[in-house]
């Protein structure tokens, strides 16, 4: 059994799911987390109820060491033919010091990929990827950084390749903070001064993960995504 994205156990007979790979950007938090809150566990509200999110993200994961955790089994032995695998790694891939996570762009990154499409068609079920949303980083002049290196072009490349969806999560993200400046951007994120949220009493500056707010904003941007490429099954049972 799966959890739904707001972590409740969820059957999908007669449903389509969408299961979750990723990382802390994507996965559930509980109240004692609150507000930090993941984008696909805000993600069920963006359809109607014949799609259900199984997000099975983690936190501190790489595409490597969700697959050596024996994560993507789990999601394997319980997907079905028709259901669908959202995959979105690239914040760990990059930790060079760390060769539990650690994966090289267009070689070991591509490889492991192609091993969580593989499984899904090997199941009937239909993969798609999602670059890595963005951090929260601005130059001096006020522009949003990129702050992933070549994992994003490195997606694409293998989407390209194996015929996959890609929804790229890092050029709508990035646009996104464009659009609200280095202050107003600051509301997506875990930005409380000390005293301000009773879960974090000292205060925190955190620009990778996401308060509901902003999670929720993310969400609607996959949603967009969703209907731009019109993804079959789920593009027609968006929430109007």
């Amino acid at each position: 059994m799966a959890y739904s994205s707001s972590g409740t156990e969820e059957s999908h007979e007669n449903n389509v799911s969408i299961y979750i790979a990723g990382d802390s950007t994507a996965s559930y938090y509980g109240e004692d987390r609150a507000p930090r809150t993941g984008w696909a566990q805000v993600l069920d509200p963006m359809f109607d109820k014949k799609i259900v999110v199984q997000n099975q993200a983690t936190s501190g994961r790489s595409s490597k060491s969700f697959i050596d955790e024996g994560r993507l089994d789990n999601i394997l032995a319980e997907i079905e033919k028709k259901d669908y695998l959202f995959i979105q790694f690239g914040h760990n891939d990059s930790k060079s010091n760390d060769p539990a996570r650690y994966t090289e762009p267009f070689t070991t990154y591509k490889s492991y990929l192609k091993q969580y499409i593989d499984g899904a068609r090997e199941k009937g079920a239909i993969p798609v990827l999602l670059t890595p949303v963005e951090r929260r980083r601005f130059t001096e002049d006020g522009q949003a950084k990129r702050s992933h290196g070549e994992y994003p072009e490195a997606m694409k490349q293998l989407g390209e390749e194996e015929q996959v969806p890609v929804i790229d999560m890092s050029e709508r993200s990035i646009d996104l903070y464009n659009q609200l400046g280095p202050e107003g951007s600051k509301d997506l994120f875990m930005w409380f001064a000390e005293g301000e949220h009773p879960n974090y009493p000292e205060g925190v500056s955190d620009n990778t993960h996401f308060q509901e707010n902003g999670a929720k904003q993310i969400a609607e941007l996959v949603a967009e995504e969703i209907y731009r490429l019109k993804i079959p099954l789920l593009h027609s049972h968006l929430s109007k």
